[in-house]
């Protein structure tokens, strides 16, 4: 298992390495100099060479990009050229709600789509079984932000019960930080959830046909019985990789959803510093949340490994 980890580890890094050259040469490639754009149309050509030295954009790309990629690794991702500020703390105050939204919208959906999906593959025969099924595949055809809007509209505007938008932090009021999140977290989670309870519903099913699961059945254990002791593990394997991809889905699904929330995370700073046309920003966003999801592959890999010894050697 240590050699599987340091190999995975491994191919994390290299991976963070060649997402790094990516995400510099793509921000590289944008029209507009930062320089130019600070200082208006009306600037003189010694003040945007000035200002371009200061940015230190007038550097060969290569000298850049080293000195851009090795401030990320010691938590510096430099200044922003339009508030002069350092940006390093603005992705990490972002960041932590952009966190909590994402990993809310996962719970939702997990406490949705496991019970749902194991009960619409136990009880696939049955008209409610399909019901489950139909209506989870609905709400795979409906857009994060489409839901939130639906969610707002019946629970903010028609029954007054929850806020429409806004974010309260958690140290100034606990309960509203609560309330805030609600709906967020529910137009994120419901849909995901539909996805997932799909995944789940044909795991199980392909579970309950397993040879091993009809000798406890034989042994005299009952159907939920059997598959709760033996079953649910080995239907969690496929069930870990699609949950992976979703949180990487639901970083993307974040960005929309927070500007419908009004919701301060990642998603709302990395559409900020787009219309500023502040790159440096844009460029340490992105990178951000490339990462992450670079590091959401590595733990589905290493749970998989967990769950599954098997693969350990396959991989």
């Amino acid at each position: 298992m240590i050699l599987y980890l340091v190999k995975r580890l491994a191919v994390l890094l290299a991976s963070t390495a060649a997402a790094g050259v990516a995400v510099f040469a793509f921000m590289g490639l944008l029209p507009g100099d930062p320089a130019e754009i600070a200082l208006g149309v009306n600037a003189t050509p010694e003040a945007v060479a000035a200002l371009r030295r200061q940015f230190g954009t007038d550097r060969p790309p290569l000298v850049q990009f080293f000195d851009w990629f090795g401030g990320l690794a010691g938590g510096d991702f430099g200044t922003s050229y339009v508030t002069s500020s350092p940006i390093g703390p603005q992705i990490s105050e972002r960041l932590a709600v952009t966190a909590v939204l994402v990993l809310g919208g996962m719970v939702i959906a997990v406490l949705v789509a496991v019970p749902a999906g194991t009960f619409a593959a136990v009880h696939h025969r049955n008209p409610l079984g399909a019901a489950i099924s139909a209506i989870s595949q609905v709400g795979i055809a409906v857009p994060a932000f489409l839901a939130g809007i639906l969610l707002v509209f019946v629970f903010a505007v028609q029954a007054q019960a929850l806020p429409s938008g806004g974010y309260v932090p958690f140290s100034e009021d606990p309960a509203q930080w609560l309330l805030s999140l609600l709906l967020p977290w529910s137009s994120l989670g419901l849909v995901q959830g539909a996805v997932l309870t799909r995944y789940v519903r044909s795991s199980v099913l392909d579970v309950m046909r397993e040879d091993y699961l009809r000798t406890a059945r034989a042994k005299g254990r009952g159907r939920m019985g059997a598959l709760w002791r033996h079953g649910l593990r080995n239907a969690s394997i496929p069930v870990v990789t699609v949950l992976g991809l979703q949180l990487a889905t639901l970083l993307i699904g974040a960005v929309v959803v927070e500007r419908v929330f009004v919701i301060p995370g990642l998603g709302d700073l990395l559409l900020n510093g787009v219309a500023a046309r502040d790159l440096l920003l844009v460029q340490g966003v992105v990178m951000v949340l490339v990462v992450a999801v670079l590091l959401i592959n590595f733990l589905v890999d290493v749970a998989y490994a967990a769950l599954d010894p098997r693969l350990r050697g396959a991989r």
